[in-house]
C-alpha cells in the first residue's frame, strides 16, 4: 500500500481555510503562510494572551499575519486601492479592533528581527498601526457623540409617533453621518483632530435641524432647554448648539460653510438664503447668516442623495483600513468588527442602531457643563461629579485654551520683557525667534515640497493651515505665560531680576516649548502627532522634559485637571521607560554626578548626542524623508538582540551581565547642598550643563542635582543611588 503524506499541521490547515474564504489574494496568502510559519513558536506561546482561548489566540495571530503582509507587500503598488484591508481581516477573523491592536504591539516586538528583515528597517511606519488605533478612538469617540447628540435632537425611531417616522429618521441619523465622511474624504487635512470632528458633527446637527422636518424633533422652540439662545428675530440655533457643546461660534460657521460648499459641489444643488425660505423647519428660528437647500432631503432627491454619499464617503488613503461607515455600528467602549452589517444602505441597519441607542439620563449640554478648574474643597468649593468622556475632557479643555489662553497677547508680556532685558543681553528677540521656529516645525504652516509621504510633521496635507496657525499661536501664548510663572518665582527665590543663566539656557526654553506644544496637541486630541513627537521635533530627550513637568504644573494655576493628568501620565512614562533609552542625556549626566558608572556607560553607548542647534532644524526642514533622523522606534529596532527581542537600556541595565544598577546602588551620594523635600528647586541648576558647578552654592555638579531629582522622582532612596 502506497504510504500517504502526513496531513498538514492544524495551524496551517486553519490558516489556509481562512484565506480562502476571505479570498485573499495568492500571493499574499503565500508569504503571510511563510510569515506564520516563521514567527509561529513566537506567536502562539506568547505569554502576553494571558488566558485567552487557543482558538482566540489563533484568530489574533491570523489577523495580525495578514494585516502585516497585505499592508507591506502591497505598498507602492499600481492596485493599492483594492488591496484587502484590516476591516475585512477583523470581520473575517471575528475580532474587535482593540483586542487586535493591543496584542498587536506585543507580536510587534517579538517578530521584529523578521519584518526587518522582509521588509526594511523602516517596516513600523510602512504598518502605520499607532496611527490607526488613534483613529479608531478618534471616530468611535466622534460616533459616539453624535449617536447622543442626535437622540438628544431628533425623537427615536422606536418612539416616533408621525406615520412614517420609524423608516425615516435612521435614514436621517445615516444622512447626518454619511456627509461629515464625505467632506471628511474630501478634505482629510480638517479633521484630523477630535475639537475639529466634534465641530464638524455639530455643523452637520445644525444643518439637519434646519432641513430635518420639524415633526421628527424631540422638542419644541417654545421653551426649549436645548435652543436657549434667543435673539428678537427668534432662536439663535448656532450660538444656542456652541453652548451645548462648548464649540466655538467662529470654529462652527468657519465649518458649516466647509459643509455647505461640499453640499452644493455633491448634490449639484444650489445654497439659497434661509431668510428667503418660508418652511416649517426655520419657524421661530433666526434665519440670519444660515444656508438652506430646497431639495437636500426632498422625497425625490432624497435616495439618490443617499447613495451618492455612499460612494463620497468612501476612502483610499491609510484611513481605508478602516470602513469608516460602520462606526456607528456597534460602537461602545471596545469597537468590534465581528457584528458589522454587510449592507450598510440597508435601512434595518441605521433602524438597529436607533433602536438599541440608550435614551442618556442627561442632556449632553449637562454633561458637557464642567468648569474648566474644578472647585478646591479647600478653597471652600465643592466638587462636582460628572461623567467625563474623551469627546467632553477635549471639548473643555478646548475651551479653556480659547477663552484663557487666546485672549493672552501674542508676544511677550511687559513684565516677561523686563525679565529678558534685564539680562546680560536683551534675550527677547532670542526669545521670540526660537519659539517661532520650534513651533513651525511642530505645526507646520507652510508646505515642503520636498516631501512625498503620506504622514509627518511636513505633510502638505498633515494640517489644515488656518488650524496649524491657530494651534501654534495658542502654543506660543501658553509658553510665554508659563516663562513669565517662572521667572517671577526664580526672581522671588533669588532675589535677582537677572536671570541671565536661566533664560539664556537653550535646553530649557526648549523643554518649555515642547511642553506647551504637547498639551495644544493633547488637548485637541489629534491623530497625525502622537507623542513623543515633540521630542523629535525639538530635539530633546525624554530625561530633558522630565525636568519641566512638575514646574509646568505649579506654574500654571488655570490647567485644567485633565491636562494635569496628562502631564502626570506622561512624566511617568519619561521616568519608567524612556528616560532610560539608549541616547537618553541621563546618561551624559550619569557619567559626571557618577564618574565609576562611565566606562559600563561607554561600553554600552548609551551617552545622547549633542542637541541640534536651531540653524540645523531649520536646515532639516527641507530635507528629504530619508535625511531626517531615526524616530525612536527605530533607534529600538537597531537594539534588537539576535532573537528580536526588542530591549530597552533601561532592561539592559536590570540584566545580571549589567552591573550599571549594582554600581549605582554601591555609590554613596554626595553631599546635597539643598533640601530634597523643598518646594523650590532651582531650574538653573536643573538645565545647566552637567559639568557646570552648582550656581546656587556647594562643591556639587549641576549632573548631581539633575540625578538626584529624577532618581527621587523614581521612588529611589536618596541613599541607594
Amino acid at each position: 500500500m502506497e504510504r500517504q503524506p502526513p496531513p498538514p499541521p492544524a495551524v496551517e490547515t486553519h490558516f489556509a481555510d481562512l484565506c480562502k474564504e476571505l479570498e485573499v489574494d495568492e500571493g499574499v496568502a503565500s508569504e503571510a503562510a511563510a510569515l506564520l510559519e516563521e514567527g509561529k513558536g513566537v506567536f502562539l506561546t506568547s505569554p502576553s494572551f494571558g488566558s485567552k482561548s487557543p482558538e482566540d489566540v489563533e484568530r489574533l495571530c491570523f489577523a495580525f499575519v495578514l494585516y502585516c503582509v497585505a499592508k507591506l507587500k502591497g505598498k507602492g503598488m499600481k492596485q493599492e486601492s483594492s488591496r484587502f484591508r484590516l476591516w475585512k481581516i477583523l470581520e473575517g477573523c471575528k475580532l474587535k479592533y482593540n483586542d487586535f491592536f493591543k496584542e498587536s504591539q506585543q507580536l510587534l516586538s517579538k517578530i521584529d528581527h523578521v519584518l526587518r528583515g522582509r521588509y526594511g528597517t523602516d517596516w513600523e511606519d510602512q504598518l502605520e498601526l499607532k496611527q490607526l488605533q488613534s483613529l479608531v478612538n478618534l471616530l468611535a469617540d466622534a460616533s459616539r457623540f453624535y449617536c447622543k447628540a442626535f437622540n438628544e435632537l431628533f425623537l427615536s425611531a422606536s418612539t416616533g409617533q408621525e406615520p412614517g417616522s420609524t423608516k425615516s429618521n435612521p435614514e436621517y441619523f445615516c444622512f447626518g453621518w454619511l456627509i461629515f465622511l464625505a467632506l471628511r474624504s474630501k478634505s482629510p487635512e480638517l479633521f484630523k483632530d477630535l475639537v475639529s470632528c466634534i465641530h464638524g458633527l455639530v455643523a452637520i446637527l445644525a444643518i439637519l435641524l434646519i432641513h430635518v422636518p420639524a415633526k421628527f424633533r424631540s422638542f419644541t422652540i417654545e421653551g426649549s432647554s436645548h435652543l436657549i439662545k434667543q435673539t428678537v428675530r427668534g432662536v439663535d440655533l448656532l450660538a444656542s448648539l456652541c453652548h451645548n457643546y462648548h464649540t466655538s461660534e467662529d470654529r462652527l460657521r468657519e465649518m458649516m460653510g466647509k459643509f455647505h460648499k461640499a453640499i452644493e459641489e455633491f448634490f449639484s444643488t444650489k445654497a439659497v438664503r434661509a431668510s428667503e425660505c418660508k418652511t416649517e423647519t426655520l419657524d421661530k428660528i433666526d434665519t440670519d447668516g444660515l444656508i438652506y437647500f430646497r431639495d437636500l432631503l426632498d422625497k425625490e432627491c432624497f435616495h439618490s442623495n443617499f447613495e451618492k454619499l455612499e460612494k463620497l464617503s468612501s476612502t483610499t488613503s491609510w484611513e481605508g483600513e478602516l470602513d469608516l461607515k460602520r462606526f456607528l455600528i456597534n460602537n461602545d467602549n471596545i469597537i468590534s468588527a465581528e457584528n458589522s452589517s454587510r449592507d450598510f444602505t440597508n435601512l434595518s441597519c441605521p433602524k438597529r442602531v436607533f433602536e438599541t441607542l440608550a435614551s442618556p439620563t442627561k442632556t449632553i449640554k449637562n454633561m458637557l457643563t464642567v468648569p474648566s478648574s474644578p472647585s478646591s474643597p479647600a478653597n471652600g468649593g465643592s466638587v462636582k461629579v460628572v461623567q467625563m468622556t474623551p469627546v467632553t475632557s477635549a471639548m473643555t479643555t478646548a475651551k479653556w485654551l480659547r477663552e484663557v489662553i487666546s485672549l493672552l497677547p501674542e508676544k511677550p508680556s511687559s513684565k516677561l520683557e523686563k525679565f529678558l532685558s534685564s539680562c546680560d543681553t536683551d534675550l527677547t528677540s532670542d526669545v521670540t525667534k526660537r519659539v517661532s521656529i520650534i513651533l513651525e516645525v511642530i505645526f507646520p504652516t507652510k508646505p515642503s515640497g520636498h516631501w512625498s509621504g503620506s504622514m509627518g510633521l511636513n505633510c502638505t496635507n498633515a494640517f489644515d493651515i488656518p488650524w496649524a496657525q491657530a494651534r501654534k499661536m495658542e502654543a506660543s501664548k501658553l509658553y510665554y505665560r508659563v516663562l513669565e510663572a517662572i521667572c517671577r518665582a526664580e526672581s522671588l527665590n533669588t532675589n535677582v531680576n537677572n536671570l541671565t543663566p536661566l533664560l539664556s539656557n537653550e535646553r530649557f526654553h526648549r523643554c518649555l516649548i515642547a511642553c506647551s506644544a504637547e498639551l495644544v496637541l493633547a488637548t485637541h486630541k489629534t491623530v497625525i502627532m502622537m507623542f513623543p513627537a515633540v521630542l523629535e521635533s525639538t530635539g530633546l530627550t525624554a530625561f530633558d522634559l522630565s525636568k519641566i513637568i512638575e514646574n509646568f504644573v505649579r506654574h500654571e494655576e488655570s490647567l485644567p485637571r485633565e491636562l494635569k493628568r496628562h502631564l502626570n501620565s506622561l512624566e511617568e512614562q519619561l521616568l519608567e521607560s524612556m528616560a532610560w533609552e539608549k541616547g537618553s542625556s541621563l546618561y551624559n549626566s550619569l557619567v559626571v554626578a557618577r564618574p565609576s558608572l562611565a566606562s559600563e556607560i561607554n561600553r554600552l553607548g548609551l551617552l545622547a548626542e549633542s542637541m541640534p542647534s536651531l540653524d540645523d532644524i531649520v536646515a532639516r526642514q527641507n530635507f528629504h524623508a530619508e535625511d531626517l533622523p531615526a524616530t525612536p522606534s527605530k533607534k529600538r529596532a537597531a537594539y534588537s538582540d539576535e532573537n528580536g527581542d526588542s530591549r530597552s537600556p533601561k532592561r539592559l541595565c536590570i540584566e545580571p551581565r549589567s552591573t550599571l544598577v549594582d554600581q549605582i546602588s554601591q555609590t554613596p551620594p554626595a553631599k546635597q547642598s539643598y533640601t530634597l523635600k523643598a518646594k523650590w528647586r532651582p531650574l538653573q541648576s536643573t538645565f545647566a550643563s552637567p559639568t557646570v558647578s552648582n550656581p546656587v552654592g556647594g562643591n556639587e555638579k549641576c549632573a548631581e542635582v539633575g540625578v538626584h531629582i529624577f532618581f527621587s522622582k523614581v521612588d529611589l532612596e536618596v541613599g541607594c543611588y
